[in-house]
């Protein structure tokens, strides 16, 4: 039996900040992906950002290769702001064993994070992601875009991803 749901409950004031963030984003285009121990990839994303009117914005992303529409990439969580200030947290748990906290400001309508912390399985693949930053910026043509960059164990802060989205509710 499924937990009823609520889908007319105000948006909670603390992440009204946030609201340009709300519903289900779809890459317009597929996005790009390298990294210099990669081959370089396209990829397709669907974001959803929701509420349930707690003072925090849940969300799921899921990411797909671009041609053969494999599941790639999942990534959940919770965005927090700091009540008073434009001081904005992820709390993100990802598929690959990756559990990090992104912490970051609001600067208008774009959200620059960096890693706070990070967390993997004792299996979890090498090398290691040591760093994460993501900036996700709403453009004047209303399309979202975000761009990622990691560092891992023998690999400097490099761009990892970028990617463009359309509302799509």
């Amino acid at each position: 039996m499924a937990c009823p749901v609520n889908h007319t409950v105000e948006l909670n004031p603390v992440v009204l900040p946030l609201d340009w963030l709300l519903g289900t984003w779809e890459s317009d285009e597929p996005g790009e992906g390298c990294f210099p121990t990669i081959k370089p990839f396209h990829y397709t994303e669907t974001l959803n950002f929701s509420h349930v009117g707690q003072p925090i914005i849940n969300f799921m992303f899921n990411a797909f290769h671009a041609e053969t529409k494999k599941p790639l990439h999942r990534e959940c969580g919770f965005i927090r702001m700091q009540p008073g200030t434009n001081r904005v947290a992820f709390i993100i748990a990802q598929n690959s064993g990756l559990v990090e906290i992104e912490e970051g400001e609001l600067t208008e309508q774009q959200l620059s994070l960096q890693s706070q912390a990070l967390a993997r399985t004792s299996f979890a693949r090498e090398p290691h992601v040591q760093q994460i930053s993501r900036v996700f910026q709403l453009r004047p043509d209303g399309r979202l875009e975000q761009t990622v960059s990691m560092a891992t164990d023998n690999q400097a802060l490099t761009q990892h991803l970028h990617i463009t989205y359309r509302r799509s509710s």
